[in-house]
């Protein structure tokens, strides 16, 4: 038997778990759905509101730009032991645990910064970056690896999709609300907030139930056979390069959000400092990004999981790279602020929309075919090397973009880069999406 047929078989060995009605599920569905919604508006809006904390005692440009830098840095130190953490133990005690060390950093951080003026307050805050920076990677992961301990099989889908228009939604009202409520309270009491933010998403973690394998004899075996974190880690790299879809994807995926970064960084040094068109279209062309993603997760919702998983895929990341190359155009061509915002926001509404869905099916195919016990280190491999690549497309595109190149120009080819990157790969991942699909059926 085929190594693939072997980890086909093993996936749904290792996808039976307590029998889980449509009824728990749903019920399962509400309080993560609310949960994500609550931790993501609290999490948006407190990181804004430290960055203007920083930015307003110290003057400093690094005020809105530590977690970019930190987070990804956390992710690869962090990448061998949280994959084998997650497929070696609970994922709630995990998870709880995870939570609850954040809480308590945000009590201690509240405490001492007080004691910190001006410069000097970086240190408590990239403290409490790094810590939460862990704890988000170890929920991620966990997360990702205990969907079917969460909801049976036919909800995942839906799981999957509102869960991510909960993010999407909380992106969108996050920067108002933190604005206002910054001015409000100020950010002392902008931290008492985001404890008890975080003390509701624990309630309702612990309330939530999570159905573990009826069996974890293959398991207790697993985790005996595990000589080190490095071998646990090879056990998941091994697998990924038996999923030649899998593999190909991440590494899309990596070219991808490279390239992306023209967009995140270039964007706004465009239309401020070339085309000096004023913050307005850079507020509407953002929000237009994440209210795509909200209504693409809720499109995906009702969408079949088994419906043209290569279109879901593929067309999205066409379109995405079609629509830089248009944002890049509408550079060249208008400088007027209220054109540049419109355009600029259906622009990226689009891509928003496409990224949601190419992700969401992504999540899905991993989620419904890679074995449990392994799913915690291929969800951390492919997370890790995404937002790993970001901290060096921001420093290669911000070099480009304070260059003498155009940066409408530098987004254009950015654009049409991804286009021709995936228009030469179309025959190897519709080959890989077909014999993968063939194996999963078996």
């Amino acid at each position: 038997m085929m190594i693939e047929d072997k980890m086909a078989m093993s996936a749904k060995m290792h996808h039976r778990v307590a029998l889980i009605t449509n009824r728990q599920s749903n019920y399962q569905i509400l309080k993560d759905v609310v949960s994500n919604f609550v931790g993501s508006l609290s999490g948006g809006m407190f990181s804004l509101a430290m960055g203007l904390m920083l930015l307003h005692d110290t003057h400093s440009p690094l005020s809105f730009g530590l977690e970019t830098a930190i987070v990804p840095l956390v992710g690869i130190v962090i990448l061998i032991p949280v994959g084998n953490l997650v497929d070696q133990c609970r994922h709630k005690t995990i998870l709880v645990t995870s939570l609850v060390t954040r809480l308590i950093s945000l009590v201690i951080f509240a405490l001492l910064l007080p004691l910190f003026k001006g410069v000097s307050e970086f240190i408590p805050v990239v403290c409490y970056v790094t810590v939460n920076a862990i704890s988000t990677n170890v929920n991620t992961t966990a997360y990702a690896a205990s969907v079917h301990e969460l909801v049976n099989d036919q909800k995942i889908p839906l799981l999957s999709s509102l869960t991510q228009a909960a993010s999407a939604l909380s992106a969108i009202l996050a920067p108002a609300i933190g604005v206002a409520l910054y001015a409000l309270i100020g950010f002392e009491t902008f931290i008492i907030v985001e404890i008890v933010a975080t003390m509701v998403a624990l309630v309702l973690l612990i309330l939530m139930q999570f159905h573990y394998q009826e069996n974890n004899d293959n398991v207790m075996r697993h985790r005996r056979g595990i000589s080190s974190q490095l071998s646990g880690f090879k056990t998941g790299l091994i697998y990924i390069r038996q999923r030649p879809l899998i593999r190909d994807l991440i590494l899309m995926a990596v070219v991808i959000n490279f390239l992306f970064t023209a967009v995140t960084i270039g964007m706004p040094f465009v239309i401020t400092n070339q085309l000096h068109a004023g913050n307005l279209p850079i507020g509407y062309i953002e929000a237009g990004f994440s209210a795509g993603i909200f209504v693409g997760s809720l499109l995906t919702s009702v969408i079949p999981n088994d419906y043209h998983f290569a279109v879901k895929i593929l067309l999205p990341v066409i379109l995405m790279g079609s629509g830089m190359a248009m944002l890049g155009l509408l550079f060249i061509l208008v400088t007027q602020p209220i054109q540049l915002a419109i355009i600029g926001g259906i622009i990226l509404f689009m891509i928003g929309l496409m990224n949601a869905v190419m992700n969401i099916s992504l999540n899905i195919r991993l989620q419904t075919t890679v074995p449990t016990h392994l799913l915690g280190r291929v969800s951390s491999t492919l997370t890790t090397s995404v937002t790993a690549i970001m901290p060096i497309g921001t420093l290669v595109y911000t070099f480009l973009f304070q260059s003498r190149f155009n940066g409408a120009v530098i987004i254009m080819i950015s654009g049409l880069t991804i286009l021709g990157y995936v228009l030469s790969l179309l025959v190897l991942l519709l080959k890989d999406i077909r014999e993968d699909t063939a194996v999963a059926a078996k």
